[in-house]
C-alpha cells in the first residue's frame, strides 16, 4: 500500500501573512497605477517618481547600487531610469571620490521642482484616501510590513 504524504499546513501565523503578501501584491498594482495617474501631468511614472524620491531622501549623494539597493531593486532598472532622467535634465551624475565609474546621483533644480510638486499631489491624494481610517491602524500596518522587509533583507 503506497504512503500517504502528510498534508502540509500553513500555521495560523503563515496563513495570515500569505494573506497579507496576497493583498500586498494587489494593493502594490493600485498604488503603482493610482501613482502613475497622479503624476502624469509632470511627464513622471511611479517607477521615474519613486527614483526622485530615493535620490531626495538620501541622507547623501549615492551611486545607483545603492539606491537600487535601498530601494530593493535590480542594479540596471534603476540605472535605465536614472539615464532616462539625466537626459531630462531631472537628475544629474556627479564624479564620486570613493569610486571611479560608479558616479554619484544628484537631483537638478529641475527634478528638484518635479519632485515637490509628486509630493504636493501625493500629501492632497493620501489625505484623501486616509479619511475614515484610523491611523493606529495604518501606523501598525507599516511596522508590521517593516519587520517582515527587515527578515527578508536578512535572508529569511
Amino acid at each position: 500500500m503506497p504512503r500517504r504524504k502528510p498534508t502540509l499546513r500553513h500555521t495560523p501565523g503563515g496563513a495570515a501573512l500569505t494573506g497579507l503578501i496576497l493583498e500586498t501584491f494587489r494593493l502594490n498594482g493600485r498604488l503603482l497605477s493610482a501613482g502613475d495617474r497622479l503624476v502624469k501631468d509632470l511627464d513622471l511614472t511611479s517607477a521615474r517618481w519613486q527614483l526622485l524620491g530615493a535620490v531626495a531622501m538620501a541622507p547623501q549623494a549615492e551611486p545607483v547600487p545603492h539606491l537600487a539597493r535601498r530601494m530593493g531593486l535590480v542594479r540596471q532598472g534603476v540605472q535605465r531610469l536614472a539615464d532616462e532622467l539625466a537626459a531630462e535634465g531631472l537628475l544629474r551624475f556627479a564624479p564620486n571620490p570613493h569610486h571611479k565609474r560608479a558616479k554619484l546621483l544628484l537631483l537638478t533644480e529641475k527634478g528638484r521642482a518635479a519632485y515637490a510638486e509628486a509630493t504636493r499631489l501625493q500629501i492632497l491624494w493620501a489625505n484623501e484616501l486616509a479619511e475614515g481610517l484610523p491611523p493606529s491602524g495604518l501606523r501598525d500596518a507599516a511596522a508590521a510590513m517593516g519587520r517582515i522587509r527587515a527578515r527578508l533583507e536578512r535572508g529569511g
